[in-house]
């Protein structure tokens, strides 16, 4: 049994040595990261207090290896509902990361190949894990050469096995530049989104846990869809960076038979770049990080999908967390918003009061190549 070590300043570098992660002080929150490193994957974990300050607390190995530089991407780690499985991509070299979680803390599992060439987003329903690979452009192995799914269920000890005939390329003509893999609430559906060909790809889910041999395919209502967050209802909400440039949050429904994606029900003008989002528990404000202008753009959610800005104002008035801000996410007792912020080489903090506004608290260092936020 690995044992976790006092949270204390003298004790913090065996911490980070041990394989095991130690919280000794209650914590309103833990959060992780993937530090995406090329001399080797760890997931780091920060304590988030009461006050919302957040401190590192332990890292530890997924035993793979990261690309060294920040990826276009979200859903780097996941866990399972059950809160007790996490699953972290090792986009360096190809590999997919099982650990346990416990009451005391982490412990690793197994690392499986991903079932492309460089996992980058992961996502998990039931026992089913899928990841969105990556292709290399150049390997004579479809599965490698183009962006591709695969599938994955874990067992009762969290030991991931791979799927027979799960893996679907999702273009056999072109790179599509993914960004990221999600079930819809009901498990039915996979969506992935396509920056470089402006696309949003379903593959309905088979009795058997494998994909449709053949996806559904429509454009984005504005042009690079990155990341997204599903509500209930079948509504998804997607962050469209527009290349870059002023960026939009956009709702749609997914049909959750067909994965037929609906025309556009609405979108919201966000900041430069709009990439990232994730939404309350209630799902009735949503935050969506500005990775060109390194603010966070608050929105509020109605019932039949539309969206509106959260301030009292006919413009959006995002808000100040670091350059080139990243992932984000929130806490399970919606308390705290965390932001990743790559430029800086910095998590931030935020305290959410009821509204679902935001004050800013202490930040914590990461790498600058780190990926992907969870949060308990």
């Amino acid at each position: 049994m690995y044992q976790f070590l006092m949270k204390t300043k003298a004790l913090m570098g065996a911490a980070i040595l041990a394989i095991m992660l130690g919280i000794s002080l209650p914590a309103a929150a833990v959060v992780y990261t993937a530090s995406n490193e090329a001399s080797g994957n760890q997931v780091i974990a920060f304590d988030i207090d009461s006050r919302g300050n957040i401190t590192e607390i332990g890292r530890f190995d997924t035993q793979g290896l990261g690309t060294g530089a920040p990826l276009g991407n979200q859903g780097a780690l996941t866990t399972d509902a059950s809160d007790r499985w996490m699953f972290v991509v090792n986009p360096g070299d190809g590999t997919l990361t099982s650990f346990r979680l416990q009451a005391a803390g982490l412990e690793f599992v197994n690392i499986v190949d991903s079932g492309g060439f460089r996992p980058i987003s992961v996502t998990v329903f039931g026992t089913l894990v899928y990841v969105l690979n990556e292709g290399d452009g150049a390997s004579d192995d479809p599965n490698l050469r183009y962006d591709n799914i695969s599938g994955f269920r874990f067992t009762g000890g969290g030991i991931l096995v791979p799927i027979p005939d799960s893996t679907r390329i999702i273009d056999s003509t072109q790179l599509t530049a993914p960004a990221q893999v999600g079930f819809n609430k009901s498990g039915t559906v996979l969506l992935v989104t396509e920056k470089a060909t402006d696309t949003l790809t379903t593959f309905v889910m088979q009795q058997d846990g494998t994909p449709a041999l053949t996806p559904l395919k429509r454009s984005s209502a504005v042009p690079t869809p990155f990341g997204f967050a599903f509500g209930d209802r079948d509504f998804v909400f997607i962050t469209e960076a527009n290349g870059g440039g002023p960026g939009v949050t956009a709702s749609y429904r997914i049909d959750r038979e067909t994965g037929a994606v609906s025309n556009l029900v609405d979108l919201i003008d966000q900041g430069n770049a709009a990439c990232w989002t994730v939404l309350s528990s209630d799902q009735t404000v949503g935050y969506t990080t500005n990775t060109a202008d390194g603010t966070v753009s608050l929105y509020r959610i109605n019932f039949n999908g539309t969206l509106e800005y959260f301030f009292n104002a006919p413009v959006d008035i995002p808000i100040r967390t670091g350059a080139g801000v990243r992932d984000a996410i929130l806490t399970q007792n919606n308390h705290f918003l965390v932001t990743l912020n790559n430029g800086d080489g910095q998590v931030r903090g935020f305290w959410v009061n009821r509204s679902g506004a935001i004050a800013p608290r202490r930040t914590a260092p990461v790498p600058t190549s780190a990926t992907g936020l969870i949060a308990r």
